[in-house]
């Protein structure tokens, strides 16, 4: 049985959500320190920093955020205060693989840019909106342009731009974790549809998304998250995210051998009902 020969059905996705999306999966996950914030501007602030630090291996990367967000009591008064002399004094010795104090600095500089024009990270996600886009690319792009400002041009390895074809794992992470809200994500933000959400792209999902004949596509760019996510959306139109979770953490506990593990479980399932 080859791979892309797979087939999925909501009622194997159910199953695996009611299993896996529950918060005793999140750790070790830099979502666990997102969860420690109730006020929403606080959450905003800490769940975009911890998403656009979330690549590398995952106890490097709780160690990282941790090391940025125990600093802030209340990340939103903390951004709002900030200067970038505070932040080189009390930065300046970070280091998240590529990510070097600068482009920390400068972000926090760019999220307190926003707050004190729109007053939130979501008010200014919505000035970007527009009832015509199909999907969160267009005002993504919009909102990270918006952070990053004078900036723009320069390269920053937290934030990259939706234009130049990155799948943005990241930022469409940041995305689901304030949008959806369930047993895992928290949720917070209002003005986004989940069904506009992209599958936040890792090396699980897009081998998972292979396998299912979601995408013959081989690499994992922007082009092909949103076809993983069209795919899902035909099975979950109004949360097309909502699988993303289980089936990464499906993907964590089998690693590469994941294919064959749903391989034989449909194989199982068929003769089953033979």
């Amino acid at each position: 049985m080859a791979a892309r020969q797979l087939q999925i059905d909501k009622s194997f996705l159910e199953n695996l959500y009611k299993r896996y999306n529950h918060s005793k999966y999140v750790h070790p996950d830099p979502l666990e320190i997102v969860l420690r914030y109730d006020i929403i501007r606080d959450r905003e602030i800490a769940a975009l920093i911890a998403s656009s630090l979330a690549y590398g291996r995952v106890a490097q990367i709780i160690k990282s955020v941790a090391s940025v967000l125990d600093q802030m009591e209340s990340p939103a008064d903390f951004v709002q205060n900030a200067t970038k002399k505070s932040l080189q004094k009390t930065y300046g010795n970070f280091k998240h693989r590529f990510t070097t104090s600068d482009d920390l600095v400068a972000v926090i500089l760019g999220l307190k840019a926003v707050i004190l024009k729109y007053g939130s990270l979501e008010e200014c996600f919505k000035a970007g909106m527009s009832s015509s886009d199909s999907d969160v690319i267009p005002a993504l792009c919009r909102f990270v342009q918006t952070i990053r400002g004078a900036d723009n041009g320069n390269y920053n390895s937290m934030l990259p731009s939706p234009p130049k074809g990155s799948a943005c794992k990241r930022l469409n992470l940041f995305l689901k974790w304030m949008v959806r809200r369930d047993r895992v994500d928290p949720g917070g933000w209002t003005c986004i549809d989940s069904s506009k959400l992209i599958i936040p792209l890792d090396t699980h999902m897009f081998r998972i998304g292979t396998a299912f004949g979601m995408t013959t596509r081989k690499q994992a760019n922007l082009v092909t998250a949103r076809e993983i996510t069209d795919a899902f959306r035909a099975i979950s139109p109004d949360d097309p995210t909502k699988y993303d979770f289980a089936l990464t953490r499906l993907g964590m506990e089998h690693g590469v051998g994941v294919v064959d593990h749903l391989q034989t479980h449909f194989m199982q399932t068929a003769r089953t009902h033979a």
